[in-house]
């Protein structure tokens, strides 16, 4: 149990909601306790999948997580797919080469899969591994000076991003424009044939460097817009930039395909399944 001082301190410093009380001890704890018994069953270093859509929360969670297992004696640390994005100049080659929406990061084959293989991998060996990191507000990879460095072999690992996990729709799935964007700006199918593709194939390579996933579960794919505009609201509020709320509509439309695929199938596959409200408060098992 996280002591009472160190939530509230967390939850000023994060500008979260006192309901985040309820997050720790429905997700957070659990979680730990879960890393922490496969970390003493297997005796190697455990690598969890956390799956959710935008704007869920897995960085705070994953984070507060963190805080659990070093209470517990664990070293442990978050790391987000969102920090393996391809440069800007590198999804610029993408959309000359394959397809223009692929500037756009965040679907499967903006990121550098091979990059975040390397680091899973250099966090199970001895020595010290930097962290790479991705400068949202700028939509660039910031500079290796600000990369933060770990001691390593840790004991866990969460792995958080919002497709983690996913798997590649079939062919027909793919002929269905889900949105606007898909109809206007992918009518041939190029795009999302590109995407489903790469997550076939290194992406499915990657997931399988993970033990178990674990997904947050948003009540439909409708609130993830709102959650997302929220986040940016933020991000605009501590960096001076950032995107407008139409503009957010837009991005999220890039992952509106996957996240209806992952909210369809990942519950049956998830080792747990939290569902949130749409306040992105937990729902607990017993409401």
């Amino acid at each position: 149990m996280l002591a009472k001082d160190w939530i509230s301190k967390y939850i000023a410093k994060e500008g979260l909601p006192k309901s985040f009380r309820a997050t720790v001890q429905t997700i957070c704890e659990p979680l730990a306790a879960r890393l922490a018994r496969l970390r003493q069953a297997r005796k190697k270093v455990i690598v969890v999948g956390l799956a959710g859509p935008q704007g869920s929360g897995k960085s705070t969670i994953a984070a507060a997580t963190v805080q659990l297992l070093e209470e517990r004696g664990l070293t442990a640390v978050a790391v987000s797919l969102d920090d393996f994005y391809l440069s800007k100049s590198a999804r610029e080659r993408l959309a000359q080469d394959v397809h223009p929406l692929l500037a756009t990061r965040g679907p499967p084959g903006t990121h550098d899969i091979a990059l975040a293989g390397a680091v899973l991998e250099q966090l199970r060996r001895p020595g010290r591994v930097a962290l790479p990191a991705f400068d949202k507000a700028a939509d660039e990879r910031a500079p290796r000076a600000a990369w933060r460095t770990v001691a390593t072999p840790v004991d866990a690992v969460i792995f958080e991003g919002w497709c983690v996990g996913s798997r590649a729709q079939g062919a027909a799935a793919l002929a269905q424009p889900v949105n606007a964007l898909e109809t206007e700006e992918d009518p041939d199918g190029r795009w999302r044939g590109y995407v489903n593709a790469q997550l076939d194939g290194p992406y499915q390579e990657l997931f399988t460097k993970m033990h178990e996933l674990v997904y947050l579960q948003p009540p439909s794919f409708e609130v993830v817009l709102g959650w997302r505009q929220e986040q940016e609201r933020k991000l605009v509020a501590r960096a001076g930039a950032g995107m407008t709320d139409a503009e957010v509509a837009r991005f999220v439309a890039h992952y509106e395909r996957l996240t209806r695929w992952m909210l369809a199938e990942l519950p049956e596959r998830a080792r747990l399944v939290f569902p949130l409200a749409e306040d992105r408060t937990p729902i607990a098992p017993d409401d």
